[in-house]
């Protein structure tokens, strides 16, 4: 395997004040939420994807819009419904009598795609982005066509709402890198947003500019790799994910609610994201609070809770914060 190479903390802090301008940007559209823009900016890092739960009308799509103008890339939005296809998401072969058979290429083929509400579309629509997220490609009739880079889906459900909506498979589930809550606003941000919201001001009144440019966000993404890690700190994020799968060796007296415990993309999630998370801070290390910050994100969409559990009410969270507290940093 390749040996990579560490990175310049100087080259870092670069990276962290052109990302601090990004979220200014971002800013002037969106107000307050910034732990989820955090969020956002390190599953890009990561060149992973996003799933956010949240109510209506707290800027979902306000924000990845954001974004994706502060970046430079291109933005496309695909509303899941029930009757919506695979081919409506991907593209179809068509033919016309002049021309022959010809590709039309879908929405997914953009920059930054956002998936509104995608647990309103059945499991066969839902699993069309199954390829283009792991794979960075999509298959229409015999053609394989490469996606642009960078490539980043940000994915939506809401909570309040059962009806008319299917369950993800924890086969997809387990393909988004972070699963992030947004909450709603507090009182003085509400307070703003009265007077700063997109039913007042068209898109281009907020003026957001172009930060960076795609080909940036891919260096910046190679860059991360090259985050600092000591074996101590691997180790710890190793030892998170056994406590899922193993409570009883690490006294976690919630365990017993646990179905199955995190799989190893969740590993690789703590690995990676942690890493990116340095490079938000100017790191060109990472420290266990770094791992800390960016557990529960990664952690609970993976953890998988049995009957008790739910009768119960307990939620993925509960559990992730009883193993960060017992799980030692050797």
């Amino acid at each position: 395997m390749e040996k990579i190479d560490g990175i310049e903390e100087s080259d870092v802090k670069s990276y962290s004040e052109k990302l601090a301008i990004i979220k200014k940007e971002i800013g002037k559209a969106v107000v307050g939420q910034h732990e989820v823009v955090d969020g956002l900016l390190t599953g890009l890092l990561c060149n992973g994807h996003v799933l956010i739960e949240g109510v209506p009308g707290i800027a979902k799509t306000l924000l990845i819009r954001s974004l994706s103008m502060s970046t430079g890339c291109t933005f496309s939005r695909i509303q899941f419904t029930v009757d919506l296809l695979p081919t409506d998401v991907t593209g179809i072969t068509a033919y016309h009598e002049e021309k022959g058979f010809y590709v039309i290429k879908g929405p997914v083929f953009a920059n930054f795609i956002l998936a509104d509400e995608i647990n309103r579309s059945p499991p066969k629509t839902q699993s069309s982005l199954l390829e283009a997220m792991g794979e960075k490609q999509v298959t229409i009739g015999k053609n394989t066509y490469k996606l642009d880079e960078p490539f980043f889906v940000m994915a939506t459900m809401n909570p309040i709402e059962s009806a008319g909506t299917y369950s993800l498979p924890e086969a997809q589930l387990d393909r988004f890198l972070l699963k992030l809550f947004m909450g709603y606003p507090e009182s003085k941000e509400e307070m703003d947003i009265l007077k700063k919201n997109i039913n007042l001001y068209k898109f281009s009144d907020f003026n957001l500019k172009t930060v960076i440019k795609p080909e940036e966000i891919v260096k910046m993404q190679s860059d991360v790799k090259k985050i600092y890690m000591s074996k101590k700190v691997e180790q710890y994020c190793v030892n998170i994910v056994d406590a899922t799968r193993n409570p009883k060796k690490y006294k976690i007296k919630l365990g017993k609610y646990i179905e199955w415990g995190a799989s190893p993309r969740a590993s690789i999630g703590l690995f990676i994201a942690s890493k990116a998370r340095a490079f938000l801070h100017g790191k060109n290390f990472v420290i266990p609070d770094f791992v800390k910050e960016v557990a529960y994100s990664v952690l609970r969409h993976r953890i998988i809770l049995n009957y008790e559990g739910l009768a119960e009410g307990i939620k993925t969270d509960d559990v992730i914060k009883e193993v960060l507290g017992k799980v030692p940093i050797q």
